[in-house]
């Protein structure tokens, strides 16, 4: 994706589906922080399992999806393979990325939407004023 010639799309729906599938591509907190490694320097499967601490499996299934999604690329080297970022424009958007969830960290953790798993995160509507929360929709089919 990252690198290639851009691909007109006719309308911003289609422009829209694919970016928000651009973003599905970092939803895993193990790709990101694979993709975090890889901000040192290019890096063989063995040292990103060392250091992830997951198994090789489930490393090399993620690293797979990065790669086909364009975010890395690959060398070998006799039988080890390395990983390293497939274009700069990965690191800068890693780097924008870090400073605006450093800068909006407790929203991010208290919006039910995009952290449905935490105990007190809820629904905010775009509509009303100041921090009223909303309940959201897992507790209300509760209820």
């Amino acid at each position: 994706m990252l690198g290639s010639p851009q691909t007109v799309l006719p309308a911003p729906r289609q422009r829209a589906e694919l970016l928000a599938r651009f973003f599905r591509g970092l939803d895993d907190p193990t790709r990101v922080l694979l993709l975090e490694l890889l901000l040192e320097g290019e890096q063989t499967v063995s040292e990103l399992v060392a250091r992830v601490g997951s198994p090789q499996g489930r490393v090399s299934t993620h690293l797979g999806c990065l790669r086909h999604c364009g975010y890395v690329k690959t060398r070998r080297d006799g039988r080890s393979v390395y990983y390293r970022l497939a274009d700069e424009r990965v690191r800068a958007l890693l780097r924008i990325a870090q400073e605006l969830m450093a800068d909006h960290a407790q929203e991010l953790l208290s919006c039910a939407v995009v952290s449905p798993d935490l105990p007190g995160a809820a629904i905010h509507d775009a509509e009303t004023e100041g921090d009223q929360r909303l309940t959201p929709p897992a507790r209300r089919a509760k209820e």
